[in-house]
């Protein structure tokens, strides 16, 4: 089992239907602090494995970065934890920022 893409424009519409998400950002404080998509749970790559407890098995997570490298480690380690729908942003913030909110800082 492995997780599944999601393109920034799929994700902003689904963000915009009020679809039940978790947006896992998975950047580390310093680059959240330069830009985030509104509702995300920051939690650095680093400390997921400690944090997993935080989040919910059964929930639909979308994993974030700022390409989509460091995202896909994180969705692949979720799927083979147990956690039943994941999926990594294609392209990460940076990717975002270009398709769905042209407004957002990008770095």
């Amino acid at each position: 089992m492995s997780f599944e893409r999601i393109e920034p424009r799929e994700l902003a519409e689904r963000i915009r239907r009020g679809d039940a998400l978790v947006l896992l950002d998975v950047r580390e404080p310093d680059e959240v602090a330069l830009c985030s998509i509104r509702g995300s749970l920051s939690m650095p790559m680093g400390s997921v494995p400690a944090r997993r407890g935080e989040l919910d098995p059964q929930a639909e997570i979308v994993c974030i970065c700022h390409h989509g490298v460091r995202s896909a480690r994180v969705a692949g380690w979720l799927v083979a934890q147990g956690f039943g729908r994941v999926l990594n942003l294609v392209g990460g913030i940076d990717r975002w920022a270009e398709d769905a909110d042209p407004a957002m800082t990008r770095y």
